[in-house]
């Protein structure tokens, strides 16, 4: 689980929460079921005409997940597996492969693949499909939420206007502009809220796990493919090292 997705969203809670009780605690005044409606089905509706059905039903519930549950991906704890497995296949053959055992999925497919065979044309096709496949769902859930981040505050404005006319048309019956400010200044602060403590957090998130994953799946089928053809442990650590930062790769020359 992404420890700093959850403890943002709990935090950004807590301020809003602190805030209101901070104000007398009157959690009702803070609730307008005609504000929920104008965000959430006007922000939806929106989305909906920017983006196929199809994407939006895939893309929310696929960006919610990867966005809390994807395990990061470490160039540098890949690159020294992959070393090691190198390493066993340069002295024990590819048949080997069938005795490791590897914490990446990705990895452990190109593994597989290796000990099956299959030659270097059809790993590398594959693999890259596969990984160009995946990274297209990351990107089809960011530019979703990004939309709806979009789109709440907009739906907010509208909202907001919504209710002042209501408001002006209703000046001569006082009871009628208590629910209409409501609904004027909720509508304000359901958009805010949804788009910039939800939405467009998220996909920025997806956005660095999609930059993330690319450079970790390229090296992999680098890693993969030189496996393949029987190179040296050294020789395939020196080519992935191309993956890493300045920094990093002083850092693991240091420690050689």
């Amino acid at each position: 689980m992404d420890l700093a997705t959850g403890l943002g969203l709990i935090g950004g809670v807590g301020v809003i929460v602190g805030l209101i009780m901070i104000d007398g605690g009157n959690f009702g005044a803070f609730f307008d079921k005609h504000a929920v409606i104008v965000i959430f089905g006007g922000a939806t509706a929106a989305t909906m005409v920017r983006f196929p059905f199809s994407t939006i039903v895939h893309g929310l519930p696929m960006g919610f997940r990867y966005a809390f549950q994807m395990k990061a991906s470490h160039p540098r704890e890949l690159i020294e597996e992959i070393t090691q497995v190198a390493d066993l296949v340069r002295k024990s053959g590819p048949m080997a492969i069938e005795n490791v055992q590897v914490n990446d999925s990705f990895l452990a497919q190109g593994l597989r693949y290796i000990a099956d065979g299959y030659d270097r044309d059809f790993i590398r096709d594959t693999m890259e499909k596969d990984r160009d496949n995946f990274l297209q769902r990351l990107d089809e859930g960011s530019k979703v939420y990004r939309a709806f981040g979009d789109c709440a505050p907009a739906w907010g404005m509208i909202g907001t206007i919504l209710g002042m006319v209501t408001m002006f048309a209703n000046m001569s019956d006082p009871s009628k502009l208590g629910p209409a400010m409501a609904t004027a200044l909720l509508a304000t602060l359901y958009g805010a809220v949804i788009a910039n403590m939800v939405c467009l957090p998220l996909a920025d998130k997806l956005h660095i796990k999609l930059e993330e994953e690319e450079i970790a799946r390229s090296l992999i089928i680098d890693g993969v493919l030189q496996i393949r053809d029987s190179r040296s442990p050294s020789v395939v650590k020196e080519m992935l090292l191309a993956y890493l930062p300045d920094h990093h790769r002083a850092e693991l020359a240091e420690a050689a």
